[in-house]
């Protein structure tokens, strides 16, 4: 593909996203509500949209379809698994929410060190969340590196479109905060799913001879891949491993889960999750067919993160189609650099530095904006190493996140839970899965995830009940809880 096209398509994306995060800014107010969490105002289109864009990222289109193309039909199930997840949201966001607003919390670990009455829950929770986010932010910084190096025939170097890519996080994180950051992807959540949908139809019945004659190539050619384990890779222990941290994702996961505080009402959530389902359900599908397509038309691949680029920059798909993709997915990606890049500024400013009653709103947003940079540039140095699957890093990445899972269970559903249980289980989970991760050991044949979380949940738990609970936080904070939820017929 004539990299000049490529640089024509970027450039309009780059005007178009830059007039909507700046009409975004009429009207903000400086605080850090406003900044962080858009004052609580999104409607629930807007949130739906904002929230499909920040969890369906660069992952997808390039990781899940390059998963397919090397494992098969299991990534179909790997991320079904995911969408099963939500019914997390659904028990947990009325809560996330009533709770964020009586108390004022910006980011999920200030809830919990305010439930548990610790400033290092906070603290230790937001440090781990940072460490393992920052892989997770180089992972869509690769994927847009491989499409534009991909597409442009290796014109484009790797490192430009990982540089593209940041540079616009940073611009859209600081020109408006969550309110930009919402606004651009309600735009490129759009341009995500329509764009990969027609261009799904367009392979399979210009190039492929329609869904039956798809679906029979892969029957006599590819058969070993619509079974499980496949290739050999989704055995129960790999399927197990992957999928139990992607379960937990939409809680474990920061940048998700702050999007919980953001809805203007209860109603906006419910428009939320349920927007979220039907786009999440869609983009899985065309994702693993989009894997599939490539191994039919571009089999022999060394690398599978390269399945998409490879087909879209190859004769089976039009110029034109080819570049509305690259935007497709480059949208995708940059959603969620720059909500990541937001969150972790956050984390830093509100849990790490414990500015909330410290610091002046305009000094917190300073600092804020300051660390948005040093992120950034972390991020980048990480992606420069293009370190191993880009679908294995993202998990990798939310196996270490889910160490607060059982912190998040226990703030709202048991009055015995304690800060030392909660610190025992993020320090021993986080140093277990920082340790087989990178050792490779797998006790027993179970991956790095199950570990994690049977440390993480046994630590808590045995670390509670011998230590002395916060007693009166936790009956006002779920007493509240309660008498809320059933006032509003949620319980």
């Amino acid at each position: 593909m004539n990299t000049f096209y490529v640089y024509l398509a970027v450039i309009i994306y780059v005007l178009l996203g830059f007039y909507i995060a700046y009409k975004s800014k009429q009207g903000m107010k400086q605080g850090v509500i406003e900044y962080f969490l858009d004052n609580r105002s999104t409607g629930g289109l807007v949130s739906a949209l904002s929230y499909s864009a920040t969890t369906y990222s660069a992952f997808m289109m390039i990781g899940l379809a390059g998963f397919t193309y090397s494992g098969g039909v299991g990534a179909l199930g790997f991320e079904l698994i995911y969408l099963a997840g939500l019914s997390l949201v659904a028990f947990f966001g009325p809560r996330f929410w009533l709770v964020g607003k009586k108390y004022g919390y910006v980011t999920p670990y200030e809830m919990l060190g305010d439930r548990f009455e610790n400033k290092w829950v906070s603290i230790f929770s937001a440090t781990s969340a940072c460490i393992f986010l920052i892989p997770y932010l180089s992972v869509q910084l690769m994927g847009i590196g491989y499409l534009m190096n991909g597409l442009s025939g290796g014109e484009i170097p790797f490192l430009v479109g990982v540089l593209i890519a940041s540079l616009l996080a940073i611009s859209w994180a600081i020109i408006a905060g969550m309110r930009s950051v919402t606004w651009t992807d309600s735009l490129q959540s759009l341009i995500m799913i329509v764009v990969s949908v027609v261009i799904l139809f367009y392979i399979v019945y210009n190039q492929l001879g329609g869904f039956l004659a798809f679906f029979k190539s892969l029957e006599t050619e590819h058969a070993t891949f619509l079974s499980v384990p496949g290739p050999g890779f989704f055995n129960f222990q790999a399927f197990l491993g992957l999928t139990l941290p992607w379960f937990f994702f939409s809680i474990s996961n920061p940048q998700v889960s702050q999007r919980l505080f953001i809805p203007n009402s209860l109603k906006a959530m419910k428009t939320m999750i349920k927007g979220f389902l039907i786009f999440g359900l869609v983009y899985t599908l065309v994702s693993v067919l989009w894997g599939f397509g490539a191994k039919i038309l571009i089999p022999g691949l060394e690398q599978a993160d390269l399945a998409t680029p490879a087909l879209l920059g190859s004769v089976h798909v039009p110029v034109i189609l080819g570049l509305i993709a690259m935007i497709g997915i480059t949208a995708a990606a940059i959603s969620t650099v720059d909500s990541i890049m937001l969150t972790l500024s956050s984390l830093i400013v509100r849990d790490l530095m414990q500015s909330r009653d410290e610091y002046s709103d305009k000094k917190q947003l300073k600092i804020g904006k300051i660390v948005i940079f040093i992120i950034a540039f972390i991020g980048i140095i990480f992606a420069s190493q293009q370190l191993d699957l880009i679908a294995t890093l993202s998990v990798a990445s939310s196996v270490g996140l889910m160490v607060v899972v059982p912190t998040i269970f226990g703030a709202f559903f048991w009055k015995r839970a304690t800060a030392a249980g909660s610190l025992t289980s993020v320090i021993l989970g986080s140093f277990t899965a920082l340790y087989l991760q990178f050792s490779g050991i797998k006790p027993l044949g179970f991956w790095p995830g199950v570990w994690t979380l049977i440390i993480s949940v046994i630590s808590f738990i045995v670390i509670s009940i011998f230590t002395e609970p916060p007693r009166k936080k936790a009956k006002e904070f779920m007493g509240y809880l309660n008498k809320e939820l059933e006032d509003k017929n949620i319980l």
